[in-house]
């Protein structure tokens, strides 16, 4: 299983966040969860798991309806966030080596990585880095909508894990995706460094340097990467 991406890389490191807002510039980070994956004995393996709320910048605070969508108060980020610092120097050591950087919608994740590696550590931990867009792979495959709890019931994962807008949740979700699309078809290494987007809005933010971007209709019958 996921030959291919073996094949280039020691490892895969995919990863999820819940944020403040939608402004990757303005807004914070408030949880961060990742999942190692690594190749033992020829079979994929979770080597590691991370999972941690973030404190907030001075002055900072989680709005109403980011409160009730992932249930992240203020008051928790106070008791249980680590700072931003102790992030970045987290991530940094998950990074090394030769990987591979997997998400769901990983422009909107990158981006906020970005912005926080550039405030609080060194954002030159992802430069060399490949990136692969579960969400581009997701609407070659199906007709819209192409939310992650859509990916989760079009490959029947509902009884193995939940879309809970908690980043510990989605990132497991998204290691359970990545493997059904895998088994439906062995293509998602001509998916890397390769992100669709909607070309009614085009890309949202700054673009990613290392990235090609191309548009993809919902309801495109042909693969973005032919």
């Amino acid at each position: 299983m996921l030959n291919e991406l073996f094949a280039r890389y020691d490892k895969l490191v995919l990863f999820d966040t819940e944020t403040t807002g939608l402004s990757f510039s303005r807004d914070e980070i408030i949880e961060f969860a990742a999942v190692v994956v690594e190749r033992h004995n020829g079979t994929p393996v979770v080597t590691e798991e991370y999972d941690q709320l973030i404190s907030l910048s001075p002055g900072g605070f989680v709005p109403p309806m980011i409160q009730q969508l992932t249930g992240i108060s203020n008051e928790d980020l106070l008791v249980k966030g680590i700072s931003k610092t102790r992030l970045c120097c987290d991530i940094a050591q998950m990074l090394t080596g030769n990987t591979l950087l997997l998400a769901y919608n990983a422009h909107f994740d990158l981006s906020f990585l970005f912005y926080l590696l550039l405030r609080d550590g060194d954002p030159t931990i992802l430069k060399g880095k490949d990136k692969l867009d579960l969400l581009t792979v997701y609407k070659d495959r199906r007709s819209y909508p192409h939310k992650l709890c859509n990916a989760i019931d079009a490959y029947n994962l509902s009884d193995k894990v939940c879309n809970s807008h908690r980043a510990v949740d989605d990132v497991l979700a998204t290691v359970e995706v990545m493997k059904a699309m895998e088994q439906e078809r062995d293509d998602l290494h001509r998916y890397i460094n390769l992100f669709g987007f909607n070309p009614k809005y085009g890309v949202e933010g700054k673009p990613i340097g290392s990235v090609t971007y191309k548009p993809q209709p919902y309801n495109s019958p042909d693969p973005l990467y032919t």
